[in-house]
This record gives structure tokens, C-alpha cells and sequence, in this order.
């Protein structure tokens, strides 16, 4: 029994730990989603995107730079879904869900909903024959500089904005229940 036991002891001391995890960095774009309701609690809209950091960084027209498609984001393409039929500036978004793209500019950004989801990026995988809308937003001033890319549903009459924002940058898409 006694050299069992030593056995036992030698084996679990000596052979490489086969129970260990090998969890990966956290990482440095952490997913994250925002989602806006309605008064009676049922989904209206939900953004699932990553969320790069500025760190010490030079954003717009340097690291994203401008009049480029962007994943707005990090990692995977940001994706869009829209519960109920909805419109933003007047253009018709049916129910279901989309990559949301942008292309920034100093002063003001194009917001691309594309037909095209779970995509990596936007390199190779961008296809405009697929996108749905395009609409333009004013590139506005933020209050203080956002350090992480961050998105946020605002209630609204009939509807709901989508802020984004980055930096010393941020816009405002307003989404409004299709009537």
C-alpha cells in the first residue's frame, strides 16, 4: 500500500500537470453590447462590438484612418440587430441583423448597415454590393476624451440614437420605429 501511495506521488509530482488551463490574455479589445428596449421590455435594437483603447494613441485619421471603411470596432465586424422594423434618416430597416460599418471623416462619418454578418474585419470581407443603407452623420465634439470605443442606445420619441464614440469624437445615429 505504502509504495502505491509513493508511486502515486512520484507519478502526480513529476508528469506534467494535465488538468492545467491555458487561458489566453485577457483581451485587449474586450467584447461588449448595448441594447435599448421598449416600454413594454421587448428588444428594440442590440449592438454586440469590441472595445479598442486609445492609449495615448492618435485615433481618427491615424490609426482609423479617415474616408475608410472601419469594422467600427475592434476584431470582428460590429453587428447590428434590429427587433422590429425600424428607419433611420427615412430609409427602411427590416427586422434582423446587419454588420454595422462606418467610414469616418473629420466632419462627418457614413454609417453602413451591410447584409454581410459574422465577419472578421473589414480588409477582405467588406462587400458594398450587400450593404442595406448608407447615411451620413455629423462628426461631433465630445465633452471629454472617451479612452475606450464605446457605443450607448438614448431613448428617444419613437425610437432610440445609437451614440458612438471614440477619443475626442462621437455621432449620433437616430433609429426610429417604422410607422
Amino acid at each position: 500500500m505504502k509504495n502505491t501511495i509513493y508511486v502515486l506521488l512520484v507519478a502526480f509530482l513529476t508528469i506534467p500537470n494535465l488538468t492545467a488551463q491555458d487561458f489566453s490574455d485577457i483581451d485587449k479589445s474586450p467584447m461588449d453590447v448595448t441594447i435599448i428596449r421598449n416600454q413594454n421590455h421587448s428588444p428594440m435594437a442590440r449592438v454586440i462590438y469590441s472595445r479598442p483603447s486609445k492609449n495615448d494613441r492618435d485615433i481618427f485619421g491615424d490609426l482609423v484612418p479617415y474616408g475608410k471603411v472601419w469594422r467600427t470596432g475592434a476584431n470582428e465586424a460590429t453587428e447590428i440587430t434590429i427587433y422590429n422594423d425600424m428607419s433611420i434618416s427615412g430609409q427602411k430597416i427590416p427586422a434582423g441583423t446587419y454588420t454595422l460599418y462606418t467610414i469616418p471623416n473629420k466632419t462627418e462619418w457614413t454609417i453602413i448597415l451591410n447584409k454581410n454578418i459574422n465577419v472578421w474585419g473589414t480588409t477582405s470581407n467588406y462587400d458594398s454590393e450587400k450593404d442595406l443603407i448608407r447615411i451620413k452623420a455629423p462628426a461631433r465634439t465630445a465633452a471629454a476624451t472617451i479612452e475606450d470605443f464605446s457605443m450607448a442606445f438614448q431613448p428617444i420619441n419613437n425610437g432610440a440614437n445609437l451614440l458612438m464614440g471614440w477619443d475626442d469624437t462621437y455621432v449620433e445615429i437616430p433609429f426610429k420605429n417604422a410607422e
